[in-house]
């Protein structure tokens, strides 16, 4: 019962936040730019077409009112529709979708190879401290982080095209960056045979997947270690030890869990950072997901789109924030019961 107290009180405090932020962004997209200004610049245009189109998408109306319409709409499914196509309008909600299910499957993938590495290697390189694990753990990290997620996506880009080269002059067809799981649908798997679908999958995946994830990596690596020797150095662990338990018992019974707390926290605030920094991983390797959809709506100063863009990024921060207070009342009873 606790539990679900606890949860419902992170959920009370999320909501607020998102409509203030809805609002704000609403506010900013509406002041920005013309949504109409492609249709009002096309020749021998109808002025009436215009302010029918403009009657249709709200435009009329003050922005308070407009504001209002939208997240009633919103709330019902209807997220209005695309302007980027001029009098061609489409709907909102399935591009969005498809654009987020594209992205989501690439970040989560990512995430979740980063985080599991990452806690592994710092967790290694805590115990093994000051040893060439640990110094080579850190010289790893730290040149991770401190590269441009858009440079390691160019470098593992142009070794790409190295390899596939090698592949085709063998005989074999690319492999690395294959587009091919971006254009065909699942059915095809029952055509191409099992092995096919998985050298393709894997092949379209593996760059950007290891992009996102070599830059997670050194952040997750790095707070791990770093909380794992504040662990190791506390009075309970060092009690363990008097107590003649065993080196991996006390890490991995009495260490482990406690020093996982911070790291839950980078995991809740990285994955929105990711989630939005696939915009370059995206464009480099000429994926059709979120960051696509962001830079066409921005350009095409499309606002439906980009509230759109705007709540679904929004809410997964927000679930990455429950998901990580969870884990906090799983990883410490204290914080629950409080």
């Amino acid at each position: 019962m606790n539990l679900v107290i606890y949860i419902l009180r992170r959920l009370a405090i999320s909501i607020p936040v998102l409509l203030v932020g809805t609002f704000l962004v609403f506010v900013m997209v509406a002041s920005v730019g013309d949504p109409l200004a492609e249709l009002r610049g096309r020749p021998n245009i109808n002025p009436e077409a215009i302010a029918e189109t403009a009657r249709q998408l709200g435009l009329d109306q003050p922005i308070v009112a407009r504001y209002f319409h939208w997240l009633g709409h919103f709330l019902t499914g209807d997220w209005g529709v695309s302007v980027a196509q001029g009098n061609a309008m489409a709907p909102v909600f399935p591009k969005v979708m498809g654009a987020f299910d594209v992205t989501i499957k690439l970040v989560v993938g990512a995430e979740v190879l980063a985080l599991v590495v990452g806690v592994a290697v710092g967790v290694l390189a805590a115990v093994k401290q000051y040893s060439i694990v640990d110094y080579f753990a850190t010289t790893l990290a730290f040149f991770l982080f401190s590269m441009p997620i858009f440079c390691v996506a160019v470098v593992l880009k142009t070794y790409a095209i190295q390899l596939n080269i090698w592949i085709h002059d063998v005989g074999l067809s690319d492999w690395l960056g294959n587009p091919w799981l971006r254009t065909t649908s699942p059915e095809n798997l029952n055509s191409t045979g099992f092995g096919d679908f998985l050298a393709k999958y894997s092949g379209a995946y593996l760059l950007p997947t290891l992009s996102i994830m070599a830059i997670s990596f050194a952040a997750y690596s790095r707070f791990q270690r770093a909380s794992m020797l504040e662990t190791l150095n506390m009075d309970y662990v060092r009690t363990a030890r008097a107590k003649g338990l065993s080196g991996s018992r006390v890490v991995f019974r009495h260490a482990f869990r406690n020093a996982l707390i911070p790291v839950a926290t980078l995991f809740s605030v990285n994955f929105g950072q990711v989630l939005t920094g696939a915009i370059i991983t995206e464009t480099v390797f000429n994926w059709h997901g979120m960051g696509t959809l962001l830079v066409d709506a921005v350009n095409h100063n499309d606002p439906a789109v980009l509230m759109g863009w705007l709540v679904v990024v929004a809410v997964m921060v927000v679930l990455a924030n429950l998901i990580a207070d969870l884990l906090y009342g799983i990883m410490d009873p204290r914080i629950r019961v409080g």
